[in-house]
């Protein structure tokens, strides 16, 4: 008997899982390779930096996911080059695997766009360790604030700037927010809710820049209303330990400087941070049995702009590279279908467009937390989340405000 085509699937995120899992039980040896053994659902990350969320509640061990299906395996592994004509890849410990189609999607990482007082003196919201990090550091935050020596540095440890005014930074405010207005006036004596202040900084005229205007105009105006200082039209120019510094010389006095105003694709194979050439097959120009798909490759939709770097493209493009490579290649062109966009703003409110529709308020909201718990992977993840957001909406609560450190405690020695 001929041995099964090989397929190797180089990580485990949106685009890569959905691959793998229209390829179960069918007549393929699928290998997936990713670094970390779990598959993580970053649209829900904000939740675990703002408290509300654990962090197993949004990831998926992608050996349980697969587990009892005979043709799809699991490589823990970092891919750091590829011989296209000899067909194998080739790993950080010198492992080198063989393929018949390799799918490279690697997603994205955050983008500093080469200015390095902002990676070294930000905290990122793009992975897991970086949430942690994240709550930490905002809970350590508000503790040091209560024992500040004076007025200025506890106004710099309860200033919070987060850069960049799409669905992630305008998720996290509208949390951030609501963290300290359910809280700190039942836990934090020492401290009042209006000491604690909370800036969006946004480049654009507007906060959601890819959503209607009037969606962008509402999310505004709920955030204000909450008590976050919006500030369009808004660019840092460098950071250090006392804080940031705006393009126009405006200084702000800040511990805390959340970076969520860009990404860039996670390309192993290439150090440029152009996402990679595809046709309308999502297979790499010249290149026999190779795909790209999701935030690394620059799929276009059928007017010719590039899709966004978000989930969807990249659940579709799995799917679609699936069936590619099981017809052996007799298919159309791959063509992203637009379902829409949400983000929610806080408790009760959120904004959302699914073609000439749109939906703003409790009625947004509650969109949002189907959509939400729809894509979440494994069911007992679905029912957790779903019974955490009644139980936590009906308490006004963020319980999980535990700071983990590594190691041992000082205390615990």
């Amino acid at each position: 008997m001929r041995p099964l085509p090989r397929v190797v699937i180089v990580g485990g995120g949106f685009g890569g899982l959905q691959c793998a899992k229209a390829l179960r039980d069918k007549p393929v040896d699928v290998l997936l390779v990713d670094t970390r053994n779990y598959h993580l659902f970053t649209p829900l990350l904000y939740q675990v930096a703002s408290c509300l969320l654990n962090p197993s509640e949004i990831t998926a061990p992608l050996r349980k996911v697969f587990s009892g299906v005979a043709n799809v395996r699991y490589r823990e592994g970092e891919v750091t080059g590829a011989d296209f004509a000899e067909k194998y890849v080739t790993l950080a410990d010198g492992a080198q695997l063989s393929y018949d189609y390799l799918v490279i999607a690697t997603g994205s990482a955050t983008n500093y766009y080469g200015n390095d007082s902002i990676r070294r003196h930000s905290l990122g919201l793009k992975d897991l360790g970086e949430a942690l990090q994240l709550r930490n550091h905002v809970l350590e935050s508000l503790e040091h604030a209560t024992t500040a020596p004076n007025d200025r540095e506890r106004q710099r440890l309860l200033t919070f700037c987060i850069v960049g005014g799409g669905p992630t930074g305008v998720e996290y405010a509208g949390a951030l927010g609501e963290l300290a207005r359910l809280v700190l006036p039942r836990e934090y004596p020492e401290l009042t809710p209006s000491e604690l202040r909370i800036l969006i900084l946004e480049g654009s005229d507007r906060l959601l820049p890819t959503f209607a205007p009037s969606l962008s105009a509402y999310a505004r105006h709920e955030l204000e209303r909450r008590g976050v200082d919006v500030r369009t039209e808004t660019l840092v120019a460098s950071a250090d330990d006392e804080g940031v510094v705006l393009r126009d010389g405006t200084e702000i006095a800040t511990a805390t400087m959340v970076w969520t105003a860009g990404v860039r694709p996670n390309d192993p194979l290439h150090e440029k941070p152009e996402r990679l050439k595809v046709d309308d097959h999502l297979r790499l120009p010249g290149v026999e049995g190779v795909f790209a798909i999701g935030d690394v490759a620059a799929a276009h939709d059928k007017h010719g702009n590039a899709l966004p770097m978000v989930s969807p493209p990249a659940m579709q493009a799995g799917r679609y590279v699936a069936r590619h490579i099981l017809d052996g290649g007799a298919r159309r062109a791959f063509r992203y279908r637009d379902k829409g966009t949400l983000a929610t703003i806080g408790r009760s409110s959120a904004v959302g467009q699914i073609g000439p529709a749109r939906f703003t308020g409790f009625i947004g909201w509650i969109a949002w937390l189907v959509v939400h718990l729809y894509y979440l992977i494994g069911f007992e993840n679905r029912i957790r989340v779903m019974m955490r957001w009644a139980w936590y909406y009906v308490r006004q609560d963020r319980p999980i405000r535990v700071v983990i450190r590594a190691g041992p405690s000082k205390q615990q020695e």
